[in-house]
C-alpha cells in the first residue's frame, strides 16, 4: 500500500511540474529558448551536525521570475524573486553505520536584493534514500549467507533554509549556506528526521544573461 501511494505521487507530481512548466513558461521575464541559458548547476558539501559527510550535486531550472524596481534618491532598488525547478543528487558517509545515496526533486524560491544577497526556501515533495550497510550476513537454518549489497529504500522528503550571495562575472555564479530537513520514511516502525548542513557553488556551462543596470 505504501509503495502504491509512493509511485501515485511521483506520478501526479511530475505530471504537475510538466503542466505548469508549458502553461506558465511564457511569464517569465527576459525569456531564452535556451535550455542552458536558463539552467544553472551546483555542488557542494552536506554534512550532518554531528559526524557524517558528504556531497550534493543538482541542477536549477529558471521557471518564473518577477523583477521589481523602485526608484530612490540616491540609488536604483531591484529586488527580484525567481522560481525554480530543482533535482539534487547526494552521498552521505556515516562511518558507524552506513552509506546513503539520496536524490530529491521540488521547486526553489529564491529572493535577490540589489546588492546581490539572496534567501533560498526549497520544498523537495519526490525524495529517495538508500542506505546501504555494512558487511552483513543472513541465517537460515545451518546456513549462513553473505548478503549482496544490504541495505534499504526510504521514501525521503526535505525542506531547506538558507542565505547566498550572487557572484556578478564570476565562473562560480553564487555560493549558497542551507540548512535541510530530511525525512526518512518507514524507518522501523515509524519515521528518522535527519538536519544537515549544505554550503556550496552555482554554476553555469554559458555566460549568463545581464541584469537591469548592473544592478547585482
Amino acid at each position: 500500500m505504501k509503495k502504491n501511494i509512493f509511485v501515485c505521487l511521483y506520478l501526479w507530481y511530475g505530471g504537475l511540474l510538466a503542466q505548469n512548466l508549458t502553461d506558465f513558461d511564457n511569464q517569465v521575464e527576459n525569456p531564452s529558448s535556451n535550455f542552458m541559458d536558463k539552467t544553472e548547476f551546483r555542488a557542494g558539501y552536506y554534512g550532518n551536525f554531528y559526524w557524517n559527510p558528504g556531497l550534493t550535486f543538482g541542477a536549477e531550472y529558471l521557471w518564473k521570475e518577477k523583477v521589481r524596481t523602485k526608484e530612490k534618491k540616491r540609488r536604483t532598488k531591484i529586488i527580484t524573486k525567481q522560481w525554480l525547478l530543482n533535482g539534487t543528487f547526494g552521498v552521505s558517509w556515516d562511518p558507524r553505520t552506513e552509506l546513503g545515496v539520496f536524490t530529491n526533486y521540488g521547486i526553489l524560491w529564491r529572493r535577490t536584493n540589489t546588492k546581490g544577497k539572496q534567501i533560498n526556501i526549497q520544498f523537495n515533495p519526490l525524495g529517495f534514500y538508500r542506505a546501504f550497510l555494512p558487511e552483513t550476513y543472513e541465517v537460515s537454518g545451518d546456513n549462513v549467507d553473505k548478503v549482496f549489497l544490504p541495505g534499504r529504500n526510504y521514501y525521503a522528503p526535505s525542506i531547506s533554509f538558507g542565505l547566498g550571495k550572487l557572484r556578478k562575472g564570476k565562473k562560480l555564479t553564487g555560493r549558497y549556506l542551507n540548512i535541510t530537513y530530511m525525512l526518512r520514511t518507514p524507518y522501523n516502525a515509524n519515521s528518522l528526521p535527519s538536519f544537515a548542513i549544505e554550503y556550496g557553488y552555482r554554476f553555469n556551462f554559458k555566460k549568463k544573461r545581464k541584469y537591469a543596470k548592473d544592478d547585482l
